[in-house]
């Protein structure tokens, strides 16, 4: 049995990975613990095979004045916790990072990252990640084994953000840009297997968890506006307002740009893709979703 402790109690990742590794208690225990202060260094590191570390302040607020409150808690709470688990015996640590740390879509300039890309952040929470990935590979060792997970967009039930907007989006407009792209997503459940499979193998190294297929924007709505009974024209002439928005309303490019993971640098030896993207989105709950703030 796997001992698994998860840093981040209540997070969206952390609780459905919780919920995941939980459905087969023969094989994990599972707790977890929240970072507030210094709250953490309560639970019993000793007793834990793994830490899944989650915690950390997603990408909200791009104001330079949370620049610092970034670094303390995406990079130096991170490195504090993982020198913690590796003094206190834990054999490997995972860590949630991101995409971002290649960059963040601030244009519509198709980009399809390899094996071969280098991370070249262009946000401080890029960095933030960052940072924390190059200290906790240099803890690394026999006795320690690290993990670095940089995924795509994570949705699925329950989930926040643009994706989520987006969907709603496509259920009240009655036209939508015929722009087609390609981009990396990875819904919770695929997630949690993969995190469930590198800790039963003991795995360490870095990551590119992501669905099967690629996701379209333009086939995303279409598809929710189809499940919800709604007429959506999808017309190409719109495509000049993405254009020329996109300079300007960073939201176009979030939304439009081709920007993914090769597949190949996803395949694993292992099957945690076990939800297409098609049966995902029948399990997304649009009730309440906002228009507001997308980012």
């Amino acid at each position: 049995m796997k001992r698994v402790l998860i840093t981040g109690a209540n997070s969206y990742v952390g609780t459905n990975i919780e919920n995941w590794l939980k459905k087969t208690p023969e094989e994990f225990q599972v707790d977890t613990v929240d970072t507030f202060g210094d709250n953490w260094k309560q639970a019993d590191f000793t007793q834990y095979d793994a830490v899944f570390h989650v915690a950390g302040i997603a990408h909200v607020d791009a104001k330079p004045s949370m620049e610092p409150l970034y670094r303390k808690v995406n990079t130096d709470l991170t490195l504090e916790i993982a020198q913690y688990a590796k003094e206190h015996g834990v054999k490997q640590f995972i860590f949630m990072s991101s995409m971002i740390v290649f960059h963040e879509s601030k244009s519509l300039k198709p980009q399809v990252l390899t094996l071969e890309s280098q991370p070249a952040p262009n946000g401080f929470y890029g960095d933030s990640k960052l940072q924390a990935e190059i200290g906790l590979k240099a803890m690394e060792d026999e006795s320690f084994k690290v993990v670095l997970l940089r995924p795509p967009m994570i949705y699925g039930p329950g989930c926040k953000g643009n994706f989520l907007r987006l969907c709603k989006l496509a259920t009240v407009t009655p036209v939508f840009p015929a722009f087609h792209n390609k981009r990396s997503m990875l819904y919770i459940d695929n997630l949690a297997e993969f995190v469930k499979q590198v800790i039963l193998r003991e795995l360490s190294g870095t990551f590119y968890p992501q669905d099967k297929e690629l996701a379209d924007t333009v086939e995303i709505a279409k598809a929710f506006a189809k499940m919800n009974d709604h007429k959506l024209f999808v017309w190409k002439w719109l495509n000049i307002f993405v254009y020329l928005g996109s300079p300007v309303v960073n939201a176009l490019n979030k939304m439009f740009d081709t920007y993914y993971y090769d597949p190949s640098m996803s395949q694993m030896d292992f099957d945690y893709q076990l939800v297409s993207q098609e049966e995902a989105f029948k399990h997304i709950d649009i009730t309440g979703a906002s228009l507001i703030h997308m980012k």
